[in-house]
């Protein structure tokens, strides 16, 4: 078993890229009858490294001993992502994580939070039994198109470029949101009427959004002091601003923490390993935080994460730029996670992994349920594919399959279902009063609040006329991830 305790290495939830002497040797035929090279790579580095290869038939061993029969499969497809997704386990059902990747230095700039974007993240609400429905806005990026338009937090929108949205149009005039440029109506609501406010013009540009995003202290809630952090992604290139945050929680004597994990989708398995070790500051190095379990072609990469004294820091290119030591909490035996369907692997892990330690309280609606975690495979068999350096030149598709499932100190990772909430709190319910993060009565916010003020919370009621809606084009595939890099394997 490998320790990282000393190594501090940079375990990433979203994309790996690993450059390194493999133990598993590939031996790959002659791939001169096949019409694509690349379908031999799809091929061949599944085969080595997918969590799920024992379980799909056509990633059996023996598929590539006669060349002939093989090429005829390879060439049977007619995209190398076409042949992919024939190979996911259970697709959209258990393996709903794995994705081809077209472009991996694309890739590798969303991971760290750069992206085309609007700046905002929203979410579709169909408000009465006559199918009207209103966007409501989640979040807005400091310095993205959203926020120098004035969009915050709470607006509603129920217009895109000029159609009005109701249930039976909404799939195709949501979609309109993956353009570069979209106008949005903007209204307010009351007694059940909207009021137009006018319309905002915005158009997509490159975004680096910051995940740690806000920090605020209750100084007496019931005589404690709280502590309150929203954060976004756990992004390696931000550990350093983390890691500041949590030395202001720790010079103001917190001793209650509420974690806000609502759009958290994920990111760095080493990132969620510092920020428990932020947390739980009574632990020690020997303190097992988390156990990684590949398939059994790579039993050797499996490795067991500890709590940590100090971290490495990244650019978003993902050099090491540093190391620091890690601000911990002393004070803190309980942690409150908010939590919504979007919270999902590296914030799933955050809240599996300190369970042993300390009671957790889930507040909000049920996680999104992945207990599973990737790499990025490329093109480079002399590596067993997990080189971007010595990558086949011609082209820039890679993969991004899961590769290993997470386990708790005891041995828990029964969670494909998400974590269901101690106290229940629906917040599309309140799609006409969302107030900013960090605001005392927001309702998510209050109901860990008044926990702590020891006032009996109670699981909001669902409105029956209320009904969430996707909003698909908004959605990345990178949101809901846990990637380790290429530091990790060996």
């Amino acid at each position: 078993m490998k320790n990282y305790r000393y190594l501090g290495l940079i375990l990433v939830l979203i994309g790996l890229t690993i450059g390194c002497n493999k133990k598993h040797e590939i031996i790959s035929p002659s791939i001169s009858n096949i019409d694509n090279p690349i379908n031999n790579f799809v091929w061949q580095a599944m085969n080595s490294w997918y969590n799920w290869q024992t379980n799909v038939p056509a990633l059996a061993d023996s598929k590539d001993d006669n060349s002939d029969s093989y090429s005829t499969y390879l060439n049977s497809f007619s995209t190398p992502e076409s042949l992919f997704n024939s190979l996911l386990y259970d697709a959209g059902n258990t393996d709903r994580f794995s994705w081809f990747i077209e472009d991996y230095v694309e890739q590798q700039k969303q991971f760290q939070g750069i992206s085309l974007s609007f700046g905002f993240r929203l979410q579709g609400v169909s408000i009465n039994s006559i199918g009207d429905v209103i966007l409501y806005v989640r979040y807005v990026s400091d310095n993205s198109p959203a926020f120098d338009a004035g969009i915050k937090r709470g607006d509603i929108i129920n217009a895109i470029d000029g159609v009005v949205l109701n249930e039976t149009n909404y799939n195709n005039t949501v979609g309109k949101l993956s353009n570069d440029t979209v106008t949005l109506s903007f209204v307010t609501e009351n007694n059940g009427t909207l009021t137009s406010t006018g319309d905002k013009t915005i158009t997509a540009v490159e975004v680096s959004d910051n995940p740690v995003y806000l920090s605020k202290v209750f100084d007496n809630i019931n005589g404690r002091k709280v502590g309150y952090l929203v954060y976004n992604g756990f992004r390696s290139s931000y550990n350093d601003e983390l890691n500041a945050e949590f030395a202001d929680f720790k010079a103001a004597g917190v001793n209650e923490f509420i974690l806000d994990l609502r759009l958290n989708g994920g990111g760095s398995v080493a990132t969620s390993s510092y920020l428990a070790s932020m947390i739980d500051g009574t632990t020690s190095t020997d303190d097992k935080f988390a156990d990684l379990k590949f398939n059994s072609k790579h039993s050797n990469e499996n490795s067991t994460y500890t709590f940590q004294d100090t971290q490495n820091d990244f650019d978003a290119t993902g050099a090491k730029t540093g190391e620091e030591t890690i601000n911990k909490l002393d004070g803190i035996t309980r942690l409150y996670v908010l939590t919504s369907g979007s919270t999902a692997s590296a914030s799933e892990m955050i809240i599996n992994g300190l369970k042993p330690y300390m009671p957790v309280k889930v507040i909000g609606t049920t996680t999104y349920g992945k207990n599973v975690g990737s790499i990025t495979l490329y093109d480079s068999p002399g590596s067993d594919f997990t080189s971007q350096s010595s990558a086949n030149a011609n082209h820039k598709n890679a993969m991004q399959p899961i590769v290993f499932q997470i386990f708790n100190k005891l041995g828990e990772s029964d969670y494909t279902q998400g974590f269901t909430p101690d106290i229940e709190v629906v917040e599309y319910n309140f799609w006409n009063n969302i107030l900013p993060f960090g605001d005392e009565n927001e309702v998510v916010l209050k109901a860990a609040l008044d926990d702590i003020r020891g006032l009996s919370a109670k699981s909001t009621i669902k409105n029956k006329n209320i009904t969430p809606l996707k909003v698909l084009p908004l959605e990345n595939k990178f949101d809901k991830e846990m990637y380790i890099t290429n530091d990790f394997l060996n």
